[in-house]
């Protein structure tokens, strides 16, 4: 099944749990907004981070030239981004599909991520990463998912490790840690494909 890989933030990791996830199963790659980075973005990172030959990377629905807030970077394009617009790339493959910003950043007037994600309506692998709020972020980001009945596959925790935190989110949400991706001291696409390499896909498989 297509899984969407949503973030309690941004910059959190989000993409690099995409390259892991897409390196690991063999799954396409779909980024539906890019706000920025054109020329070296998240779609570029998958291609030049996993090596998986069933790996397809499928075009954005929305490229957009300015480094900000989704809703924002179109107003500033003269675009609407409409929730119509944005269609499930056709493949006979599952896709890894990564949301831009968090659950809450705005896409346009009274459209946000998460109503993108009920509109393609797969299952979230929630990412979350340890920094001070982390725990309200990761709460609050739970807390409406659960508020729409929007299944959740489990959390991956990126970055360094803080197992106080970790454990409380995961006692209070309830949701499973499906693994936790490492700070990487030298990220490519060798370290990536190692990490993909110590993860058994048919038990993440059966989470999905």
């Amino acid at each position: 099944m297509s899984i969407i890989i949503a973030g309690i933030h941004t910059g959190i990791g989000k993409t690099i749990c995409s390259a892991v996830l897409c390196q690991l199963l063999g799954y396409d790659y779909w980024k539906p907004v890019q706000a920025g980075d054109l020329e070296n973005s998240d779609s570029h990172f998958i291609r030049d981070h996993v090596d998986h030959p069933s790996c397809v990377i499928h075009p954005e629905s929305y490229r957009l030239s300015t480094a900000a807030s989704p809703h924002y970077a179109a107003e500033q394009d003269s675009v609407i981004i409409e929730k119509h617009k944005i269609l499930l790339p056709f493949s006979s493959n599952d896709i890894v599909i990564e949301t831009a910003g968090g659950l809450m950043s705005p896409l346009g007037k009274k459209f946000l991520n998460i109503d993108l994600i009920q509109h393609l309506a797969f299952p979230v692998i929630l990412v979350s990463n340890n920094y001070l709020g982390s725990i309200n972020h990761s709460l609050l980001s739970c807390e409406a998912l659960k508020i729409r009945n929007i299944p959740v596959c489990g959390i991956v925790f990126t970055g360094e490790k803080n197992r106080v935190s970790e454990k409380y989110i995961l006692n209070y949400t309830g949701f499973p840690l499906l693994f936790s991706i490492p700070w990487f001291e030298n990220l490519g696409s060798e370290s990536i494909r190692k990490f993909a390499g110590t993860l058994h896909s048919d038990i993440l498989i059966n989470r999905l």
